[in-house]
């Protein structure tokens, strides 16, 4: 039995992937299924260490992003996608697996075309409240159809569709309260603000946090994962901006949090201040009370309907980008952490949020149509 996967080249896209993946190698090795073999078809692999760790055989292949705009990268970005199509083509006829699980994204097009082309069977995933495009044209063929939200319902056909949440990786679902304060050097008695801007950052949120910090730290302290690329910069305007501040030391940015990192920070943390991503769906396994901040220009405002989606779900405020502002996050994270009912309140609404058995039910699909195409 072969399985490939296939989505866009980030973490958005590739660790629900991933947590898939755990869940089909449980389920493989409950069942007693021999020779199944894993691949992952995308334009980089973006961490090789956990695709080898899982199993998974990476198979690089072009892809070319089309923007909405007018950008002379979107003609070479068409030819990269022709030829990687072709590719792909007989990349997907070598392997020739038994079902092929798409995530979405510009990079998973050319597995799920050559699967469509090759009679493969198709099961795809949508993360966000309005799907892309490559999983609006897939939906059209797919076998089945997973969601995350409920509002992408009505891009697809109602008969192909589940509402399963959104895979997360079983080692990211529990919070560490173990070990938490001493790796980040944090003090008793004093409450936690996590700030999470992505592998890439978030400058916005940065420049919030920062102007904030004064008052900030008067009361919390915060663990900042500020993205690699704006370590520095932040780390100097906070130590300008602070100097001489008796209660600097309760302002930890970093760059990355890897897996236990993020785990202790989960665990320490009173609430979480984030994007609309797929990181909605472990602050809400986390059971955390949270402040969401979605991208104004994502593509179709999936980041601010997700928001929304998670907001009436009870689980967060919303602050959108033109609203941002020091003042404001300042106080929204008093009226929450000063009010022991209304954090309550939100922990419980994330908790029932989340669909724990996300992965499980979308690796039970794969394996029963993976093994009727088998036979």
């Amino acid at each position: 039995m072969k399985i490939l996967f296939t989505g866009g080249g980030s973490g958005g896209h590739f660790y629900p992937i991933i947590a898939v993946a755990q869940e089909l190698n449980k389920q493989i090795k409950e069942n007693k299924l021999f020779n199944v073999a894993l691949f992952y078809m995308s334009t980089n692999p973006y961490n090789a260490g956990t695709l080898f760790d899982n199993g998974i055989t990476f198979k690089k292949n072009p892809a070319g992003k089309i923007r909405r705009y007018f950008s002379l990268l979107n003609v070479t970005d068409a030819v990269k996608t022709f030829w990687g199509t072709l590719q792909a083509l007989f990349t997907v006829f070598d392997i020739f697996p038994d079902v092929v699980f798409g995530k979405g994204g510009y990079a998973s097009f050319p597995a799920l075309f050559a699967a469509r082309i090759l009679g493969i069977p198709v099961i795809i995933h949508e993360s966000d409240s309005v799907p892309g495009k490559v999983n609006v044209w897939a939906g059209k063929f797919a076998r089945r159809i997973a969601l995350s939200y409920s509002d992408a319902a009505e891009y697809f056909p109602k008969d192909k569709i589940a509402l399963t949440g959104n895979p997360v990786r079983k080692e990211i679902m529990e919070p560490l309260s173990n070990g938490a304060q001493e790796h980040f050097n944090l003090e008793e008695g004093i409450k936690t603000i996590l700030v999470l801007g992505g592998s890439q950052g978030a400058q916005l949120i940065n420049n919030a946090i920062i102007d904030a910090l004064p008052n900030l730290i008067l009361r919390y302290q915060i663990i900042h994962q500020t993205g690699a690329k704006n370590l520095e910069e932040v780390k100097t305007t906070a130590d300008v901006l602070l100097l001489g501040d008796v209660n600097k030391h309760r302002y930890k940015p970093y760059d990355y949090l890897d897996t236990v990192a993020l785990r202790m920070a989960a665990g320490a943390a009173d609430m979480v201040i984030s994007r609309a991503g797929s990181t909605i769906f472990e602050i809400a396994a986390w059971g955390k009370s949270s402040i969401i901040v979605p991208i104004t220009d994502s593509n179709d405002d999936h980041q601010r309907k997700n928001a929304f989606a998670y907001l009436r779900a009870g689980a967060a405020f919303v602050i959108e980008e033109k609203n941002l502002s020091a003042n404001i996050v300042v106080s929204e994270i008093a009226r929450i952490l000063e009010n022991p009912e209304e954090k309550a309140r939100m922990e419980k609404a994330a908790k029932d949020f989340f669909k724990p058995d996300a992965a499980e039910k979308i690796a039970r699909e794969i394996l029963t149509i993976a093994l009727e195409h088998e036979q």
